[in-house]
C-alpha cells in the first residue's frame, strides 16, 4: 500500500499542474477574448454606415464562437488527458494558435475591419508627411540642403549635362560642315 501512496501522491501534483496550466489557458482565453471583444468595439463604435455595422456584428460573431469552440476542445482534450490518453502539451497551443488565425480571420474579412486598417494607414501617412515636412523646415531653417534642394539641385545638374551634349553635338556639325568646305 505504501507503494500506491507515492503514485497517488505524483498522480495528484500531475492532475494539479494540469489544472493550473488549464486554468492558466481559460484564464488567458478569457483575457484574449475581452481585448478582442474591446477592440472589436472600438471599431464596430467607429463604423458609420449600418451594413458596415451588422458585417461587423457578424465577423464578431463568427469569432466569438471560434473561441468557443476552441475552448470546448480544450475541454474535450483534458478530459482525454485526466482519462489517460496521451495528449501533447503542443496540440493545447496549436488549438489556441489555429483558433486566433481563425478568429482573426473572421473578424478582418469585414468591411468595417477594411475601413478602419485604411483610416489607420491614411494616418500613419499623414503623419509621415507632416514629420518629414517638419524636418524639411528644420534643416532649412539651420541652413543645411534638404532632401528637395538636393533633387533640384540634381535636375539641374541633369538638365545642364543634356544642354552640354546637344550643344557639343552641334558643334561636331559644324565642325565637319566646315571640314567638308
Amino acid at each position: 500500500m505504501s507503494d500506491s501512496q507515492p503514485q497517488s501522491h505524483e498522480w495528484n501534483e500531475v492532475v494539479e499542474q494540469w489544472n493550473e496550466q488549464f486554468m492558466n489557458a481559460l484564464e488567458e482565453n478569457m483575457e484574449a477574448q475581452a481585448q478582442f471583444v474591446e477592440s472589436w468595439s472600438d471599431a464596430v463604435g467607429e463604423a458609420t454606415e449600418e451594413n458596415e455595422i451588422s458585417e461587423g456584428v457578424e465577423g464578431y460573431a463568427k469569432a466569438y464562437e471560434t473561441w468557443m469552440n476552441a475552448s470546448q476542445q480544450m475541454v474535450e482534450r483534458m478530459n482525454d488527458q485526466l482519462e489517460g490518453e496521451d495528449v501533447d502539451v503542443e496540440e493545447f497551443r496549436d488549438i489556441w494558435l489555429n483558433t486566433a488565425n481563425e478568429a482573426f480571420k473572421d473578424v478582418m474579412s469585414t468591411t468595417a475591419f477594411a475601413r478602419m486598417t485604411g483610416e489607420t494607414v491614411g494616418d500613419v501617412l499623414e503623419m509621415q508627411q507632416q514629420a518629414q515636412e517638419t524636418s524639411q523646415e528644420t534643416l532649412r531653417t539651420l541652413g543645411f540642403a534638404t532632401e528637395d534642394d538636393v533633387v533640384e539641385i540634381g535636375d539641374r545638374l541633369v538638365e545642364l549635362e543634356r544642354r552640354q551634349h546637344d550643344v557639343e553635338q552641334k558643334l561636331d556639325r559644324v565642325l565637319e560642315h566646315l571640314e567638308e568646305q
